[in-house]
């Protein structure tokens, strides 16, 4: 009788929550996370669209950094930059996060053994600060070398790590090579998104962030 009590009073908590809580989702990452490019950003950024297909019982925030790396010896460090700090007072539910384009720069990537272990060291932080829901995104492709970003490197390098860093954290990667390998007519400069494209990273997201609502509710109320 007990066991049933105290299941019904995690379901009734479970249910308040869900009907009057918001999830914070922190949207982390580069110019493409920023938007840039795309016109009227703020309305067709990924994370804007992102917001609008979740609802209201959602809040997206965006804190993307054009040229951010996630190497700490990159030349633009997401680290050092002011959003990262203000992603982590924002204290989300749910972190997404999409850096290492930028890192493929020969002078940045000249550091690449380093990527894995800045990028654990980022879902470590993350994790201590407010223990949110973390999702790892595969880097879209960049399609000509542009901004001296190398997409053999995003293919070869990063996405391997990506993989491997989401199996040993045990946290959800959401592949967002795969469905633009042949939509490069989606990337006016070959590497950002156009608003369409956008729109098709934002929806993937958020399929992704549906399919593990409960889990993160759950983890809320932990």
């Amino acid at each position: 009788m007990k066991k049933l009590i105290n299941i019904g009073l995690i379901l009734f908590l479970f249910l308040t929550y869900s009907a009057n809580a918001q999830i914070k989702v922190a949207c982390i990452g580069n110019s493409i996370t920023y938007g840039s490019g795309i016109e009227n950003r703020e309305v067709f950024s990924y994370p804007a669209q992102l917001q609008v297909m979740l609802g209201d019982k959602w809040e997206v925030s965006n804190f993307g950094v054009s040229g951010a790396t996630m190497l700490k010896n990159g030349n633009k460090p997401y680290w050092k930059e002011k959003k990262f700090q203000e992603a982590l007072d924002y204290k989300p539910d749910v972190v997404i996060i999409k850096l290492g384009t930028n890192d493929t720069k020969p002078y940045n990537w000249k550091f690449g053994n380093e990527y894995e272990s800045d990028y654990q060291a980022m879902i470590d932080t993350l994790l201590a600060t407010s223990n949110p829901v973390i999702f790892l995104c595969k880097p879209v492709p960049a399609y000509e070398v542009n901004f001296d970003i190398r997409g053999e490197v995003v293919e070869n390098e990063l996405l391997p790590v990506i993989e491997r860093l989401a199996g040993r954290n045990g946290i959800s990667c959401i592949d967002l090579f795969t469905p633009f390998e042949k939509l490069e007519v989606l990337f006016p400069d070959k590497i950002h998104p156009n608003a369409h494209g956008a729109a098709l990273m934002a929806g993937i997201i958020s399929r992704s962030l549906l399919e593990a609502q409960q889990d993160i509710l759950l983890n809320t109320m932990r």
